[in-house]
């Protein structure tokens, strides 16, 4: 088989006009960034008010493992799907960053025949989107800095700057550093940090803004610092939120681009789900819903991430009712979570598949707490058996769950239909009874608590000195009544790494709760978690080229 660069190199690309005209879109509803991709403007919401929403459908995941799940392809695949079998669909994903494109993972645009594309621009710069949200981000922290040292009026404590700056790379180096060295003409020294954008509040705000007006009304309300009285300082009393909008109005247009199959697919913000609420944005969704009788989105990582924030944060903030739900698994993933080296994935063990569905297990059983049919789609690879796929399927169904069989790296479209048909008929047998898991007029302990027991199977919550004060802190200003972001690793169900499979005995340690008033939700810090990434001792930045041709290689 073809490397996923080649594939999407050979793919003859229709012009994004005529992927825009398939969902009717109009020519003056888009705007052209070169042949292949093209922004949506968000009027066309307007426009499209009383046009009935589409059947909503989430995909994602068992717990994330070196051997990989596929939940981008499946999204993408499952997409494909619905277009052989004729059906108005419209897929919505997150746009990737750089960080894990140069880092550990790579791109985040599918794979083999299931792939949005042009696939080398939507892993690199795109349509400038990350470099927008990086350069307000990093205006605003200019400004504050800019603050202090020309008077500070507002009596910002240098002590309790709470904005942070940002770069869309990993860098270890940069979470803790202290800026303003070497005189007084550069600015006040103080202690401060990078994140990664995809961890910015910013890019959460973008994604999770209605409209322009909504936009400007989160960034207003971004707490910046405190004074040393406690008072919070929000980012509108810098008066620098015009500028700010400037910079972000074309990032906030949705990018249309299309799949292999050149279907249709709009990718739109890429907040991570294990240090943010890892979902694209709510006005590509809102389109995708208008634009198709099916909308097909994804949330980062696995169901206790990705899922829980786009149930308890999403839906809250859009007004969203999800009708289905795909559970990605792979015979491979639930082999290592059954204790088996990677150098031993090719060679069939039944057992120790069947040992690691105690971790699918969990992901089925969070999904039902929320009341929303669910589908497992069972991601296909080459070396795995008959066998195993047979015994997957049968625990399944003494689970209790539908069980599919999916094979769009491969096939692409064609081999996600029988996954898509079972779908359609989960939506239509078993309508939706959807519930955020926890109420947000409840402390904000209970909210914490609640993920921790219910999502993740701790036995309860240790808090750290600093998290308790934190807490203490939002509540006196009354902020507990908003959801819970949890920053956890992706790895395992727990918040140690190292922990796969479904482990019981446990307490999940909050280090922190940190405010995001602008993008309305708490970061609860767990375990080891860092804003800021690394890379890996080989990063894939080593692998990538530019051939005399122009060509991209090395790229996944």
């Amino acid at each position: 088989m073809l490397s996923d660069i080649e594939i999407a190199q050979a793919t003859r690309l229709k012009p994004i006009a005529e992927v825009a005209k398939s969902i009717g879109l109009a020519e003056d509803d888009i705007d052209l960034y070169g042949k292949y991709k093209a922004k949506i403007h968000p009027d066309v919401l307007d426009r499209l008010a009383d046009c009935p929403n589409g059947r909503l459908i989430l995909v994602t995941a068992m717990t994330a493992t070196s051997a990989g799940e596929g939940k981008t392809v499946t999204s993408i695949g499952l997409a494909q799907a619905f277009g052989k079998m004729g059906k108005r669909h419209c897929l919505c994903l997150r746009e990737p960053s750089l960080g894990p494109t140069f880092g550990i993972k790579g791109g985040a645009a599918g794979g083999g025949y299931s792939q949005v594309l042009p696939m080398d621009e939507i892993n690199l710069h795109f349509t400038g989107d990350f470099h927008a949200v990086t350069t307000a981000h990093n205006l605003l922290a200019s400004i504050i800095d800019n603050h202090i040292l020309k008077g500070n009026e507002l009596e910002i404590d240098i002590g309790r700057v709470e904005w942070p700056r940002t770069i869309d790379l990993a860098d270890r180096t940069l979470r803790d550093i202290v800026i303003g060295l070497g005189g007084r003409t550069n600015g006040v020294p103080r202690q401060t940090g990078f994140v990664i954008t995809a961890a910015s509040e910013i890019m959460a705000i973008l994604a999770l803004s209605r409209d322009l007006e909504d936009l400007r009304r989160r960034l207003g309300n971004i707490t910046v610092a405190y004074t040393g009285e406690g008072k919070r300082i929000r980012a509108e009393e810098l008066k620098v939120i015009g500028s700010m909008l400037v910079l972000l109005k074309e990032a906030l247009k949705p990018n249309l681009v299309q799949t292999v199959e050149n279907t249709p697919a709009i990718v739109h913000c890429g907040p991570f789900a294990n240090i943010a609420h890892g979902c694209n944005s709510v006005i590509a969704t809102q389109m995708g819903l208008k634009l198709g009788d099916y909308c097909i989105t994804e949330a980062g990582f696995a169901s206790d991430l990705g899922a829980e924030k786009f149930f308890d944060i999403k839906c809250r903030a859009a007004g969203l009712k999800p009708d289905a739900v795909v559970i990605v698994a792979s015979v491979r993933a639930l082999k290592l979570h059954g204790g088996i080296s990677m150098a031993e994935l090719n060679t069939e063990n039944v057992d120790a598949m069947l040992k690691g569905c105690s971790n699918l297990r969990v992901h089925v059983e969070n999904i039902r707490k929320f009341k929303v049919p669910s589908v497992v789609a069972i991601n296909r690879f080459p070396r795995d058996t008959d066998n195993e796929i047979k015994a997957l399927k049968a625990f399944c169904e003494d689970l209790g769950a539908t069980a599919v069989v999916s094979e769009v790296c491969a096939r692409g479209g064609e081999g996600g239909i029988e996954m898509a048909q079972t779908v359609i008929e989960q939506i239509e047998q078993h309508p939706s009874h959807f519930e955020p898991i926890y109420p947000l007029d409840v402390p904000v302990k209970q909210k914490i608590e609640t993920v921790a027991r219910e999502i993740y199977r701790a036995d309860g919550v240790d808090y750290a000195a600093k998290a308790e004060k934190s807490i203490q802190g939002i509540t006196v200003q009354g902020l507990d009544n908003l959801p819970v972001c949890m920053a956890k690793t992706q790895l395992s169900l727990t918040d140690d790494k190292t922990r796969l499979g479904a482990p019981t005995g446990w307490r999940l340690q909050v280090q922190d709760v940190q405010i995001r008033s602008g993008s309305e939700f708490l970061v609860v810090l767990t375990g080891d978690m860092m804003l800021m990434p690394g890379l890996p001792k080989v990063p894939a930045a080593e692998k990538i080229d530019l051939l005399p041709d122009g060509k991209i290689v090395g790229l996944f």
